[in-house]
Order: C-alpha cells, then sequence, then structure tokens
C-alpha cells in the first residue's frame, strides 16, 4: 500500500500505534470498556493514502462485520466511503493479519442477522441505531480466494 497517514482524532492514532507497534499484543480494547478491536486498513478514496481504524471486533464464522456507526452521528464514517470506493482490505486481530474482502450487506434478512451477532459483541450500536436517522452501513469482510 501507499503511504500512512494517522487519524487527525488522537485516541484513534494511538490505538494503531500500540496494537501495531506491540505486534497485536498491547491495546487490542476499545479505550477502556475491556472490549475487543481490530485493525481495518484500507485506501483512502481523496487521497490514495493507507488508512487504519480500529472497530469492534465482530466475528461471523470466518468472516468479520464491520459496522460503520460513528456513535450514531449523522453522518457516515470517513472509512465507510473508502471501503465503498476500494473494497479490499487487511484486519489486524491481535497477531494475525488476513487480506479480505468487503461487501455492505444489503439483503434485509442477512442485515437484520449480522445486525444481531454486532449488537452482542457491542450492545451500544443499538442505542447509536437509535439516535440516528441513517440506517448504520453493515460490512462483511470475507478472505480473498
Amino acid at each position: 500500500m501507499s503511504e500512512y497517514i494517522p487519524s487527525p482524532r488522537e485516541w484513534v492514532a494511538e490505538q494503531v500505534k500500540l496494537y501495531e507497534g506491540s505486534g497485536g499484543t498491547d491495546g487490542l480494547t476499545l479505550r477502556d470498556t475491556g472490549l475487543p478491536v481490530i485493525i481495518v486498513t484500507n485506501r483512502g478514496r481523496k487521497t490514495g493514502a493507507t488508512r487504519k481504524t480500529p472497530l469492534m471486533r465482530v466475528v461471523d464464522g470466518s468472516s468479520y462485520v464491520l459496522v460503520a456507526s460513528q456513535g450514531g452521528a449523522p453522518k457516515h464514517p470517513v472509512w465507510y466511503h473508502n471501503l465503498k470506493a476500494e473494497p479490499n482490505v487487511e484486519i489486524r486481530d491481535e497477531a494475525e493479519v488476513h487480506s479480505m474482502r468487503v461487501r455492505e450487506v444489503s439483503d434485509s434478512a442477512e442485515r437484520q442477522r449480522i445486525w444481531a451477532i454486532a449488537v452482542e459483541a457491542y450492545p451500544p450500536y443499538q442505542e447509536y441505531q437509535d439516535k440516528t436517522d441513517r440506517v448504520i452501513p453493515v460490512f462483511v469482510a470475507e478472505a480473498i480466494k
């Protein structure tokens, strides 16, 4: 990938630095929640630069679920638009790094099933959905075959 540009959000940049700098042995939980995170590496759609985002670790079998909640903000996070433009990503789950391709879940039955898995892993997702008018997008990341 191209040059890495850290997030302008200091806590995000620090989490990525700690997680990756330790080889996936430190910084594995979201702030003070104790809940596990993964690092999603993707290409910025405008800059072409490498971007890295810690997201909640939500799994569905051998796939990862990526929830574009942004805490229930009225707009999608920037990484949502990046994944729509370039679906190939790397996911670091502790010391393991996986090359994956994402797809946004649009089928309502699949989305309902995946959403339930996401809320079970991180219950605040439902609060975020309840406080925003937008439907929070959900992606599934699958191994590239």
